[in-house]
C-alpha cells in the first residue's frame, strides 16, 4: 500500500474546511499571513526604505513595465540627476529623455514632467495627499494614485495592478476576465472594504500584495503555491484551476513591421535623426532607418546617391524589437564612406539626419532600446 504523505493528507483536511469559507472570510483570513509573509521575504528597495511621496511616485511609475532588478540602476540615476520635484519641472526635455533612455514608453517621462510643473504651480512643490487630487496629474491613473495614497501617505487606499488582480483572482477563484475595468473596478472595492474592515498598515499591505505577485504567485509560469502564506485558503488552488485563473482575454496579434536600419558611420561620428512629435517614440532619435528590407547592393545605390561618395557597405546582424501593438523585424547595414572631406557629411544640406560623436550618443541623446542592437556602450 502506498504511504500517504503527511502533508497531502493535512491539506485536504484542511481543504474541507476552507472551502466552506465566505467571500468575505477568506479575504480577512488572508491579511495576516500575507503581512507576515512580507515582513520576512520583502526586497529591499530604496522607494521603500525611503517612501516618500516623490521616490514613490518614480519608481512607480518605472515600474509599470520593467522588472525591479532593471529599475534599480534607473531609479538611483534618475533622482541623482532630479531629486525632488522643482528639479524634475526644470530640466530640460533632452536631458529628461536621456535620464529615461532604456525604459521605454517616453510618454511616461514626458507626462512626470507635466505633472511635477502641475505640483509646483498648484501644491507647493509636493504631491497632492488625496487620492481624488494625484488623479488629477498627468500620467497617474488609479493604480498609482492608490500606490502613492497608500505607500507614502499610508492612507487606506487600495492600489491594483497585474499583480494584485491575480493574485485576488487566485485567492477568490474569480473566474472573470481581469483584463475588464469592470472586474479592476470590482476589486478595488473588495479591497478598500477589507481595508476598512481589518485596518492592516497600508503601506506594509499594497506593497505585500504586490510582492506576492512578483515573487510568488509570478505573471509567467507556475506559481510557487509551496511558498505562498495563502496555500491554505487560495481557492484556486484548493479547486485545482491554478492554470485557469486569472481568466484573461486573447490579445490581438501585434503587426509585424519590416525595416532596414543603416548605421551610418564616418570614424567617431554616427548618423541620427529626430522622429516626429507625434506617433511612436516621438521625438527621440533614432538610426535612419526606411520600412522594408533591401539587399546589401540596394542599399550602397541608395546611399551612394544621397552622399554622392563612395561607400562601404557591411551586413549587419539582425534585431527585432516589441512595442505594445507593433513588433519590429529589423536588418542592419554599417555605411563607412571610402573618401571623405572631414566633416563632409555634416556639411550636406537637405539630409534628414545629422552625425554626432560616441561621447554625445552616450550622455546626450536618448536612442530607443530598438536600436540598442547597433549601439556600441
Amino acid at each position: 500500500m502506498e504511504q500517504l504523505n503527511f502533508l497531502d493528507y493535512f491539506l485536504d483536511q484542511n481543504n474541507i474546511e476552507t472551502k466552506q469559507l465566505s467571500e468575505t472570510e477568506r479575504l480577512d483570513q488572508s491579511v495576516q499571513p500575507l503581512l507576515e509573509w512580507f515582513e520576512v521575504s520583502a526586497r529591499t528597495m530604496p522607494w521603500r526604505s525611503n517612501p516618500e511621496p516623490y521616490w514613490v511616485w518614480i519608481s512607480e511609475i518605472m515600474l509599470q513595465q520593467t522588472r525591479v532588478e532593471a529599475v534599480r540602476a534607473y531609479f538611483d540615476r534618475f533622482i541623482a540627476a532630479l531629486p525632488n520635484i522643482a528639479a524634475l519641472a526644470e530640466v530640460e526635455d533632452e536631458r529628461l529623455m536621456k535620464l529615461w533612455e532604456g525604459l521605454g514608453y517616453y510618454s511616461r517621462a514626458r507626462n512626470l514632467k507635466k505633472a511635477a510643473i502641475v505640483c509646483m504651480e498648484q501644491y507647493n512643490g509636493e504631491l497632492p495627499k488625496t487620492y481624488e487630487e494625484l488623479l488629477k496629474l498627468p500620467g497617474i491613473g488609479g493604480y498609482t494614485a492608490g500606490a502613492i495614497a497608500s505607500i507614502a501617505y499610508e492612507q487606506e487606499i487600495p492600489a491594483v495592478d497585474g499583480n494584485v488582480l491575480r493574485v485576488i483572482s487566485r485567492l477568490l477563484a474569480w473566474e472573470e476576465d481581469i483584463t475588464k475595468q469592470s472586474v479592476k473596478r470590482k476589486m478595488e472595492t473588495v479591497l478598500l472594504e477589507l481595508m476598512h474592515r481589518t485596518h492592516p498598515n497600508p503601506r506594509m499591505f499594497t506593497a505585500a500584495l504586490m510582492e506576492l505577485g512578483a515573487l510568488i504567485c509570478i505573471p509567467n509560469g507556475a506559481p510557487y503555491c509551496m511558498g505562498c502564506p495563502w496555500n491554505l485558503i487560495c481557492l484556486a488552488r484548493i479547486q485545482n484551476k491554478i492554470e485557469e485563473i486569472p481568466v484573461k482575454k486573447k490579445k490581438i496579434a501585434r503587426k509585424i513591421e519590416e525595416r532596414t536600419v543603416f548605421l551610418i558611420q564616418d570614424g567617431d561620428l554616427t548618423a541620427i535623426r529626430k522622429r516626429p512629435s507625434t506617433g511612436l517614440l516621438a521625438d527621440l532619435y533614432e538610426l535612419p532607418n526606411v520600412l522594408g528590407f533591401y539587399s546589401e547592393q540596394e542599399v550602397k545605390q541608395m546611399w551612394e546617391e544621397k552622399l554622392k561618395v563612395p561607400l562601404i557597405v557591411e551586413r549587419l546582424k539582425d534585431g527585432k524589437h516589441i512595442f505594445s501593438h507593433i513588433e519590429w523585424h529589423m536588418q542592419a547595414y554599417q555605411i563607412i564612406p571610402k573618401m571623405i572631406e572631414q566633416n563632409k557629411l555634416l556639411k550636406e544640406d537637405g539630409n534628414e539626419f545629422f552625425f554626432v560623436t560616441q561621447e554625445q550618443l552616450n550622455t546626450d541623446y536618448a536612442l530607443p532600446n530598438a536600436f540598442k542592437t547597433w549601439k556600441k556602450k
